[in-house]
């Protein structure tokens, strides 16, 4: 089946809703989180999968809801409020998942949990230190995925976090030990490239064959961490080559805010990578082309998809569909080949309140529209 022109999808997390934290922790929901659930099932009827759950929170019974039921409602509000915006490709919107990294290394044994440590802005995240052989107990995130497959209307993808990342964001114990003599420069990084491949060899690729195996054919690799060492764009690489090597799917790199020609050529030989999901809307402003950038991927002869960033996550200004049209018209001139495009917002939608993330998506699948309009032509 030929796709349209510039189809869209999801990239990251969206906000989860009130009534889903209060449901969570057994609270009963109050007079606003009530009036939200009734809202959006009425404008997607997501809630009428698990009518028993829905009538319980609505009678203020959280306390006889299992935590899980009410992120199953979660995960299909997420689901429903993705497609109901009109994207081509959707996840739940990592509506079971606090953060990515704490829930994937709990999978795993070989790690000391130290304490919270800052990420950015308020945001903390629970940091742990890999001391022993790191071996996994279990693949992870294949019932999140059964579950987007068995209620999704539009294609299905999942987003898992990368070697680099779970790595980098991680004290490395156990393999720098393993260094002899001077733990400089020279023995860290040959401790780090140790513990990239062990983590892509005995935890990635373990969890990525098992979601293969229930059917899941789109993977994200989140690489968050890439950015913040250009000097380890090979190491990146090889985590991302080791954890994907021989697999049957359609596989993404997504890296967020991030000076892409610092990581460029490395990144380029990421071999199973079909398409590259970076951010642009975000430094696209006046004086400032954000997409500039792409001319890098035909310097080197990169051929590969790209997923557009044209929804600055940051701003609750709601981009207009000329804009995000616009957008989408200097992708083209930079790639040549409007086939090669796929639309989303810069990253995960989390950091906006609901109402904004659905303008937003909206805007951005009329501006495709628009865009359509302009290249769609029959492939030659």
């Amino acid at each position: 089946m030929t796709r349209a022109l510039f189809p869209t999808q999801e990239i990251g997390s969206l906000a989860k809703p009130r009534w889903q934290l209060l449901g969570q922790r057994s609270e009963p929901l109050d007079e606003a989180a009530k009036g939200e659930f009734r809202v959006e099932t009425d404008r997607t009827g997501f809630a009428n999968d698990l009518p028993a759950a829905r009538d319980v929170l609505l009678a203020g019974r959280a306390r006889e809801v299992d935590p899980e039921r009410v992120r199953d409602l979660g995960a299909l509000f997420a689901i429903r409020f993705l497609e109901s915006a009109g994207l081509d490709r959707v996840y739940d919107g990592e509506a079971r998942r606090i953060e990515m990294y704490e829930y994937p290394i709990r999978q795993m044994r070989g790690f000391r949990f130290q304490g919270h440590v800052r990420s950015f802005d308020n945001k903390y995240y629970l940091k742990a230190a890999v001391v022993d052989e790191l071996r996994l107990e279990r693949p992870y995130h294949v019932d999140e995925f059964d579950f987007v497959k068995r209620h999704a209307h539009a294609e299905p993808k999942l987003p898992i976090t990368g070697p680099y990342t779970l790595a980098d964001w991680s004290f490395n114990e156990y393999y720098l030990s393993h260094q002899k003599g001077w733990k400089g420069r020279t023995a860290r990084r040959a401790a780090q490239r140790e513990f990239v491949v062990d983590l892509a060899r005995r935890a990635l690729r373990p969890t990525i064959q098992a979601l293969i195996e229930h059917g899941c054919r789109v993977i994200q690799i989140d690489e968050p961490a890439a950015g913040t060492h250009p000097d380890e764009a090979e190491l990146v690489v090889e985590g991302f080559n080791a954890a994907t090597e021989g697999f049957d799917a359609e596989f993404s790199m997504h890296i967020c805010y991030s000076n892409y020609r610092d990581l460029l050529p490395a990144l380029l030989e990421a071999k199973r990578c079909h398409q590259w999901a970076w951010e642009f809307a975000n430094r696209d402003v006046e004086g400032h082309d954000g997409y500039a950038v792409l001319a890098a991927l035909a310097e080197y002869g990169d051929t590969r998809e790209v997923g557009l960033g044209v929804l600055d996550v940051h701003r609750d200004t709601i981009e207009t569909p000329e804009l995000v049209a616009a957008r989408i018209g200097r992708a083209v001139r930079y790639l040549g080949d409007p086939h090669r495009i796929w639309v989303n917002p810069d990253c995960g939608l989390r950091t906006r309140r609901l109402p904004v993330a659905r303008a937003k998506l909206e805007a951005m699948v009329r501006g495709v529209a628009l865009a359509r309009a302009e290249f769609e032509s029959p492939r030659r």
